[in-house]
């Protein structure tokens, strides 16, 4: 599925001391440079300078050598690189190492919960490097270290160049860090080099990476964030960045202390809506719009400090301060987990359209339970539509009709896959909805946006990776969009029937109606100010609340919960902390933040005075 970015209003101001600002390095040709006049501060006479540059897949390493040799050349040095590739085992044993975790499911895989970049390396090729480091040597044995004229600076490069066992060795530890989804673009394309490789890989299986190497690659970087002394932003080729470690630290530091935005992503998809194009400036080469991810996992985070250029880091980096961003319950209970994200699904036409044009797919999510049994993921998909615009006809599908028969349906629905169209209205009921109303969609669920309306969807993330997890059960046995082409000419979307109904509830309407039509209850308020929190069942693991508002109105994290709003009336609202008002951030309508458990008390403020309405997620427990 295509994605786009959009930017606008999503850099995060962070202040930090001068030095830091005078300190980055940004450009091409400056941060190989910089590298490579660190590394021969290091070198002894006899001996050559050692540097690890460890990073995340998706990062230019041919580019990346390329500039350290034309900066080596420039400031006279003789460098020698080894790739990692080279350390790793063969790819048929890379591929037998990942098979258990992509497994034969056709559309999910199992989290590799243990396993560590070590899992694929070969020993013998790195203890030999391990050796070779400890020596300073600028000439070697055989094999991968071929013997080679003298160098000023050895440099390592690739993901594992700096794994426990060589990161003791080296001079100079660098991280090269890279963003979700560029990373993905690189996939779809066939042009992501993996692990074994300096070469892309053409038929790589986008679950290999979600339930194995991005695991392998996390861990990985974890121990070599403990161990760096450089962090380098390698997301734009053309456009590196680079910071000391201590220099990074602090700017996490400083970031999660404040609300954080992030970079939304845009996608056309199935039934592809026009509002979220008229209210947000053009993105070029996007048509239409569907599900677009305001707060989650997967976006990155940009970051301005003032510096020559903007920080752009993935959203993983923060969980680097767990307890202060998620809280110390969350952190214990689900460690690395991003528990919470929000969506914003399209569902406007200009001319009326077929429920089979304007609707997503009916689907189901699981719970933690079958989450952890079947993918080993921690966390089950809660979710919850709040309607944030409505227009002729709209309409949410959930539950099924009280005299549907059920077994004619799951029939049915089977047989769709052969492209059978069938009456679907006669099992699904349709609600009619309007603006603030609230739906709660516990798993095994049967539901879909059913048109016509602007829906802000809030739900738990169950994916440290951000896996989505919805199991799909009809889609009107239409065709999909098509991004090269601009058409609804793509084959129809790939259904989960086997999961959605092994899921599936079975709740009917009525259950709908009394226990998921969740309804508004005043907690506080006056004339200017009110706070709502909705009703809920037990099963669902966290609040909505809703804060109307026209002069300031004070809240809090309590120290303990994360919480994500999002503006779904007015033009802009400011989230301010009460104790040190610098801490501050500016929403624009349908933008969401992060707001870090441990921001304590703020408020919200609206510019100009006129009423706003903030519709937020946060946990129930913290």
């Amino acid at each position: 599925m295509p994605l786009y970015e959009y930017r606008k209003n999503a850099t995060n101001q962070v202040a930090v001391p001068g030095k830091i600002r005078e300190g980055m390095v940004c450009g091409t040709q400056a941060v190989p440079g910089r590298i490579l006049a660190l590394a021969h501060e290091k070198q002894r006479p006899g001996r050559a300078a050692t540097v690890a540059i460890d990073g995340w897949y998706g990062v230019d390493w041919a580019a990346l050598k390329t500039g350290l040799r034309g900066a080596a050349k420039t400031q006279g040095l003789a460098i020698e690189i080894i790739s990692t590739a080279d350390l790793y085992q063969p790819p048929e044993a890379i591929e037998d190492y990942r098979r258990p975790f992509v497994t034969d499911d056709p559309s999910f895989g199992r989290v590799n919960g243990q396993g560590v970049l070590e899992d694929i390396l070969d020993a013998g090729k790195v203890g030999a490097l391990r050796s070779r480091l400890e020596r300073r040597a600028a000439q070697s044995g055989t094999g991968l270290l071929t013997s080679s004229p003298t160098s000023d600076v050895l440099l390592v490069i690739g993901p594992g160049a700096a794994v426990t066992e060589l990161a003791g060795a080296y001079d100079l530890r660098f991280y090269a860090d890279f963003t979700m989804q560029p990373l993905l673009w690189q996939m779809w394309d066939g042009k992501l080099v993996t692990f074994g490789s300096d070469e892309p890989s053409a038929n790589y299986l986008w679950k290999k990476y979600y339930y194995c190497d991005f695991y392998l690659l996390l861990r990985q970087k974890k121990q070599a964030f403990a161990q760096m002394d450089y962090y380098v932003e390698a997301v734009e080729t053309g456009n590196l960045k680079m910071v000391s470690a201590a220099d990074y630290n602090t700017i996490i530091d400083e970031l999660v202390k404040g609300p954080i935005k992030q970079v939304k992503i845009t996608q056309p998809g199935p039934w592809g809506s026009y509002r979220f194009k008229e209210i947000y400036d053009e993105i070029p080469g996007l048509e239409n719009m569907a599900w677009n991810e305001l707060a989650g996992i997967e976006l990155s985070i940009l970051v301005d400090v003032g510096g020559p250029a903007v920080l752009n880091t993935p959203c993983q980096n923060i969980m680097q301060r767990p307890v202060q961003v998620v809280g110390e319950y969350v952190h214990r209970t689900w460690p690395d987990l991003l528990p919470l994200q929000v969506w914003l699904d399209d569902g406007y036409f200009a001319e009326p359209v077929p429920y089979e044009r304007g609707s997503m797919p009916i689907h189901n999510h699981p719970d933690t339970d079958y989450v952890r049994r079947n993918f080993n993921e921690p966390l089950g998909r809660y979710e919850t539509y709040y309607i944030t615009e409505a227009y002729a006809d709209a309409g949410t599908m959930m539950g099924f009709k009280e005299e549907a028969d059920l077994e004619e349906y799951e029939h049915l629905c089977r047989d769709s896959n052969n492209r059978k169209v069938f009456d679907w209205q006669k099992f699904i009921r349709r609600w009619a909805t309007n603006v603030g109303d609230l739906f709660l969609i516990p798993p095994g669920t049967e539901h879909g946006h059913g048109g016509n309306q602007m829906i802000l969807e809030m739900d738990t993330g169950p994916s440290v990776a951000g896996t989505e997890y919805s199991f799909f059960t009809y889609d009107f046995a239409r065709h999909t969009w098509d991004d090269k082409a601009k058409s609804m000419t793509a084959p129809p979307m790939r259904m989960h029937l086997e999961h959605s109904f092994r899921n599936n509830k079975w709740r009917r309407e009525k259950y709908v109606q009394e226990h998921l039509r969740a309804r508004p209850v005043v907690v506080r308020g006056d004339g200017d100010t009110r706070m709502d929190r909705f009703t809920t069942i037990a099963e669902m693991p966290f609040e909505i609340e809703r804060f109307v508002f026209s002069k300031p109105m004070a809240h809090s994290t309590e120290g303990r919960f994360l919480q994500i709003p999002t503006v779904t009336v007015g033009k802009s609202v400011i989230i301010r902390s009460k104790t040190n008002p610098a801490l501050q951030t500016s929403l624009d309508f349908l933008q969401a933040c992060l707001i870090p458990a441990g921001f304590g008390d703020y408020e919200f403020i609206s510019p100009d005075g006129s009423q706003c309405t903030v519709v937020m997620i946060r946990l129930k427990r913290g």
